[in-house]
């Protein structure tokens, strides 16, 4: 468009360019605040199940050390695991301005819990602890996913809010200004030639 000779399309084109441009750029701003915003719940989300993971981290690691206190490691291992477990990772989307945010849990039916003929309270204690951490951990790991995304998104929507704001708009504007300087004075000039009798552009 910058070596367009100046003329009424050619300058009403640049002006819808521009138009484009700025409407981009609003959008882009608003894009940002919800994007900002969806980050501050999500945070506020993940540092909750963070401190609930690392209660949940350290009562397993408790039980543990009271299970193997009470049968060794060797005789601990031999513990009968639940049976039946059917459980899986359910996911569920949703967006949020082009961003996928997902919440994971673990769906299906819980096994079922071991007799406590077959073992002790120790030993029982362990495995539940360690089914609590379980439950948490998809949780906390989507919602760690859901922030990368999330920040990765804001920084790519600022940097092209930037860049329409710092240079393609005002380069838009001058190149406009600079069209309809040129067609004032190619029409300053046609106005002049026709006065003193001249074929227009000669």
């Amino acid at each position: 468009m910058a070596d367009a000779a100046p003329s009424r399309s050619a300058i009403l084109e640049l002006r819808d360019e521009r138009q484009a441009m700025v409407e981009g750029h609003a959008f882009l701003d608003e894009k940002c605040l919800a994007i900002a915003a969806e980050i501050v719940k999500e945070l506020s989300r993940y540092l909750a199940l963070e401190r609930g993971l690392q209660e949940a981290s350290r009562a397993a690691a408790r039980a543990l050390a009271a299970a193997i206190a009470r049968h060794g490691l060797a005789e601990l291992r031999l513990h009968p695991v639940p049976s039946g477990d059917s459980r899986r990772l359910a996911v569920e989307t949703r967006p949020v301005m082009g961003v996928k945010i997902a919440a994971a849990t673990l769906g299906g039916e819980r096994p079922a819990r071991v007799p406590p003929a077959w073992g002790s309270p120790e030993a029982n204690a362990c495995a539940a602890a360690f089914e609590a951490l379980l439950e948490l951990a998809p949780q906390a790991g989507a919602a760690a996913a859901n922030l990368e995304r999330l920040s990765e998104e804001y920084r790519r929507s600022i940097r092209r809010a930037r860049a329409l704001d710092d240079v393609l708009i005002p380069e838009a504007g001058r190149e406009l200004a600079a069209m309809e300087t040129g067609l004032e004075d190619l029409e300053r000039e046609d106005a002049i030639a026709m006065r003193l009798g001249l074929a227009p552009g000669s």
